[in-house]
């Protein structure tokens, strides 16, 4: 009994100084705060549309309070002021006012998916808290900027008396994504073996729904909020409940220069691009499974088109599946009907969509869709998902005319690239024009001042 006793009091006592220790630590970092915008972003170099956020939302920080110091917190150990500056240049158009300061955090494994076999989501979002301890505790700013979705960060920032702002892109869960599970549907994030588990299916019922709680709770924790689309709003406002402290902020898309592309071009052969990320919500496999079926339903004095997949891969996971859509397209007999380019610089993206006739985006729930609004700018006619951003923003109308295509499945992918290659050319001219001047209301000018009214109000006072 008295050995009992006293573990219960070496236990208490080590709890009551990891205590004292942590809280010292937060009110040492509280009271030395810098003045500057820290935007917690791991991922530097993932080449998407996220990372166009990050270092247009830095340029509009630096435009709008030149006085705050721009810190990027990033997992990428090579990164450094100059290289991030010139990255931001190289791959996005994007000349910074002057280049950031860099931290380097050295926890991100905790972060990466490979790391949460199962349970990927919240472990992930638990890793996140971990990380931004990490770099709170390395450099403590007056604002902490999240761009990556981490709000299981916020409350962390919050202790450390930072003022939250983030740039949600989508939310890590969703409504629909809840009702899919209900409903036993297979998808990427929803595998074949629990679908077809009605036990299983129910666990993760209870899964998402604990999870939904805690996202709602940590989310907010945010001052400020911006989100992508009429999608993710919607589905933010339902989950964190703070409707006064969200604003619509479309994502920057290089209109402007994309728009200054030729909209008459070669269809000798028509080249249709996919610009998307090798990751496995993108669904690659079912553009190229539409691509076959389009080539096979051809019409025989037509010449044969090529599907251009541009990319980046972030991890070995991704180079498996760029891998995969390689060898599936030799098993389909296409590898001279489709090219892969992977890491292009930005430049040469510019370049492949200026000579493609459409592009075709498939993922569905895309929060947005940069990819798709780049299509329309440059003259490509989109393909896009019947979901989301593409439905609900971007594919729409303009003055009347038809903007794009949006499907669903195999055939009506199939049958909107055949609809395209089939289309008279003052037709799909006509098309084009249409949606190139949609675009022009998601360009990256039309980004920095809403970005720039929106941080505005929190940042007028920089003492806090």
């Amino acid at each position: 009994m008295a050995s009992l006793h006293l573990f219960a009091l070496t236990l208490a006592t080590i709890i009551l100084a990891l205590i004292t220790r942590i809280v010292s630590v937060v009110f040492y970092h509280r009271r030395n705060r810098k003045n500057a915008v820290g935007f917690f972003h791991p991922y530097t170099n993932d080449g998407g549309g996220g990372e166009r956020v990050l270092w247009c939302a830095v340029k509009s920080v630096q435009e709008e309070s030149p006085d705050l110091d721009c810190v990027i917190y990033t997992g990428d150990h090579e990164a450094s002021p100059e290289s991030l500056a010139a990255r931001a240049i190289d791959r996005f158009g994007v000349k910074l006012v002057h280049a950031p300061k860099v931290v380097h955090l050295y926890k991100r494994k905790w972060v990466e998916e490979t790391t949460y076999p199962r349970f990927t989501m919240i472990g992930q979002s638990l890793g996140s808290v971990y990380l931004s301890w990490e770099a709170l505790c390395t450099f403590t700013p007056l604002y902490f900027f999240d761009t990556s979705g981490y709000a299981f960060t916020y409350p962390v920032a919050r202790i450390f008396g930072c003022k939250v702002i983030c740039y949600t892109h989508y939310p890590t869960i969703s409504l629909d994504m809840l009702s899919r599970v209900n409903a036993r549907s297979s998808m990427y994030n929803n595998d074949a073996l629990i679908a077809k588990s009605v036990f299983f299916s129910q666990c993760k019922v209870i899964y998402y729904k604990v999870f939904s709680w805690m996202y709602g709770i940590v989310g907010s924790h945010a001052h400020l909020v911006m989100v992508n689309s009429s999608w993710t709003q919607s589905h933010i406002q339902k989950l964190w409940r703070i409707p006064d402290r969200i604003t619509r902020v479309y994502p920057p898309c290089d209109t402007s220069g994309l728009q200054v592309l030729p909209l008459e071009r070669s269809t000798k052969p028509m080249k249709i691009i996919s610009v998307a990320q090798f990751r496995p919500e993108k669904a690659h496999p079912l553009q190229l499974e539409a691509f076959a079926v389009a080539i096979k339903n051809l019409d025989a004095d037509l010449p044969r088109p090529k599907l251009q997949f541009v990319g980046s891969c972030r991890n070995e996971a991704d180079e498996k599946r760029l891998q995969y859509l390689k060898d599936r397209a030799n098993e389909l007999k296409l590898d001279n009907d489709v090219e892969f380019h992977k890491n292009v610089t930005y430049s040469n993206l510019v370049s492949l969509l200026g000579g493609a006739t459409a592009g075709i985006h498939s993922m569905i729930d895309e929060h947005f869709g940069i990819c798709v609004v780049e299509y329309m700018a440059s003259g490509a006619i989109p393909i896009a998902h019947n979901s989301a951003g593409p439905k609900m923003d971007i594919v729409l109308s303009e003055d009347g005319k038809q903007t794009g295509f949006l499907a669903e499945n195999v055939q009506e992918y199939a049958d909107a690239i055949l609809s395209i290659i089939r289309m008279p050319v003052n037709e799909r001219l006509e098309m084009a024009a249409a949606a190139r001047k949609r675009a022009s209301l998601f360009s990256e000018q039309r980004f920095y001042q809403d970005m720039k009214a929106a941080i505005r109000p929190i940042m007028l006072n920089t003492s806090q």
